[in-house]
């Protein structure tokens, strides 16, 4: 995949001297869909306001399509697309009206067949001549993907894109993110539904005090970073983890009925096959086991504690 976004060194500082990104690097490809994770003031809407050209830049440089994002301001605000997390909709204004005028603030030419094809695969079609007032919370979020999307952009960010939107609303617009991404359009998205980044994201990105930990492939990050959790139950109970297995660093729990131990998805070894070995060797009987596996939050809050 070609190279879209090149962040280099980026740094935002405000008048109060506060500095809410510190000297940031990001490359994202094209047509991939990447995650930013962090919590609240962690500089997730600073980094995209100074892509997008709605914040200015203290030092560093940012390039869209190659293209530097203050000295070629119009071209590359033309290929973004911006989503915020704030509904500013004008409320007394039909739906296809307010599409078609976003349209034209980027000096693009009408083009109904095209603006109805993006209504419809918004499920916005019959909602078109709608006043945007009557529509719900998520058929209201569907307008803004669409004005994001009206100038038929290459790249779309959605800052938290399904704040305040029920279950099937938000797996609704999970489809439609990607479906866009199926056509081509790069997307970045910031988001507190860990769930959210793990459905559909192929990159993850944490940010946190206005420094990017990491960016790395989600399954990539998921399988260096993940632990298992093995749970025996046993046939007899234990008062006392046996000495000889007390180099498992095991969990006694249920009243010593169970034992948990705790092991690394990406070592080659794992030691379950000498943990049973041992049981085997002492007289322990295992009746039942259970495996879990970390999931991406449990890795998010780690690296974020960390």
């Amino acid at each position: 995949m070609s190279e879209i976004i090149n962040v280099q060194n980026l740094v935002k500082k405000y008048d109060n001297n506060f500095t809410a990104v510190k000297n940031l690097n990001l490359k994202i490809r094209q047509g991939e869909i990447i995650a930013l994770l962090g919590p609240n003031g962690a500089g997730k809407t600073t980094l995209i306001s100074t892509i997008c050209g709605l914040s200015s830049i203290t030092s560093g440089i940012i390039k869209v399509n190659g293209l530097d994002v203050i000295k070629d301001y119009r071209k590359t605000r033309e290929l973004i697309g911006l989503v915020p997390q704030e509904l500013a909709l004008e409320p007394f204004e039909k739906v296809i009206n307010s599409v078609k005028f976003s349209r034209r603030l980027f000096g693009k030419k009408d083009d109904n067949e095209y603006i109805e094809k993006l209504l419809s695969k918004l499920q916005l079609y019959d909602k078109k001549n709608n006043i945007i007032k009557s529509l719900s919370g998520g058929m209201k979020r569907r307008v803004m993907i669409a004005k994001a999307l009206s100038h038929d952009p290459q790249i779309l960010f959605l800052d938290e894109p399904t704040a305040g939107v029920d279950v099937e609303l938000r797996k609704d617009m999970w489809s439609i993110i990607k479906e866009l991404k199926n056509e081509g359009v790069t997307i970045i998205l910031t988001t507190h539904y860990i769930e959210e980044a793990e459905m559909i994201a192929d990159r993850i990105g944490i940010i946190n005090h206005g420094e990017l930990l990491l960016i790395e492939e989600k399954r990539e990050l998921i399988k260096r970073m993940s632990v298992k959790t093995l749970k025996v139950k046993l046939k007899k109970t234990l008062d006392i983890i046996p000495t000889k297995l007390k180099k498992y660093n095991l969990k006694l729990i249920d009243e010593g009925k169970s034992f948990l131990y705790y092991y690394n998805t990406g070592k080659e070894r794992t030691g379950i096959t000498s943990l049973l070995s041992d049981m085997n060797k002492i007289g322990i009987n295992l009746f039942d086991i259970q495996t879990e596996e970390t999931s991406l939050e449990e890795i998010f809050v780690k690296i974020i504690k960390d």
